[in-house]
């Protein structure tokens, strides 16, 4: 069984850099990713054939079968009755999670029309969150027999103690984030 590139990538070239940059002596302290979690909630709006055609979908972008989640509660005012679907979620590990963040990195999100970079907020554990409008941008996903735009939540866990090393890492990596507009003297005199 071959090694996913990006996680070639990881051990060969990031873990060596985030051992020098964040000064980490041993190497189970660096950061790793630990896994890939893909969700994604439509509420009520999707019939059963769009709730099928959605797991396709998702199974596409993973190789893994989804869960449909399902309302834990009854909410009048939204149409919802408990035990009605209203998401999708699958967790990634392992070989399939790396090659998912290549696909990820390296096509998926260049694809996106004026793409600009992806923000650089973390959650303060070093985890980091995107949320895409349209899954879509993925070539596995077949866009002629899609009805709706369905958007999709990709949470990357990581093992990092702060947001400076998991940033670091999924820098490293070659997550495209945007780039923060620097002050000029006189903007910072200002402040």
């Amino acid at each position: 069984m071959s090694v996913p590139e990006l996680k070639k990538i990881y051990l060969e070239e990031v873990v060596p850099a985030l051992q020098k940059n964040c000064g980490f002596q041993n190497l189970h302290q660096v950061p790793k990713i630990d896994k890939v979690v893909l969700n994604s909630s439509f509420g009520v709006e999707l019939d059963k054939n769009g709730i099928e055609e959605l797991r396709k979908d998702i199974t596409a972008l993973s190789g893994q079968a989804p869960i449909v989640i399902k309302a834990k509660m009854s909410v009048s005012n939204f149409k919802l009755r408990e035990g009605m679907p209203v998401g999708i979620k699958v967790t990634l590990r392992g070989n399939v999670m790396w090659e998912f963040l290549l696909r990820l990195i390296a096509i998926a999100l260049p694809n996106i029309r004026d793409f600009r970079g992806v923000s650089s907020k973390l959650d303060g554990l070093g985890n980091y969150t995107l949320g895409i409008i349209d899954h879509s941008i993925f070539p596995e996903i077949n866009v002629e027999r899609q009805r709706t735009n369905t958007g999709l939540d990709i949470s990357i866990v990581t093992t990092a103690q702060n947001d400076e090393h998991g940033k670091e890492l999924l820098q490293l990596l070659g997550m495209p984030f945007r780039k923060q507009p620097t002050q000029t003297s006189s903007e910072q005199k200002a402040a």
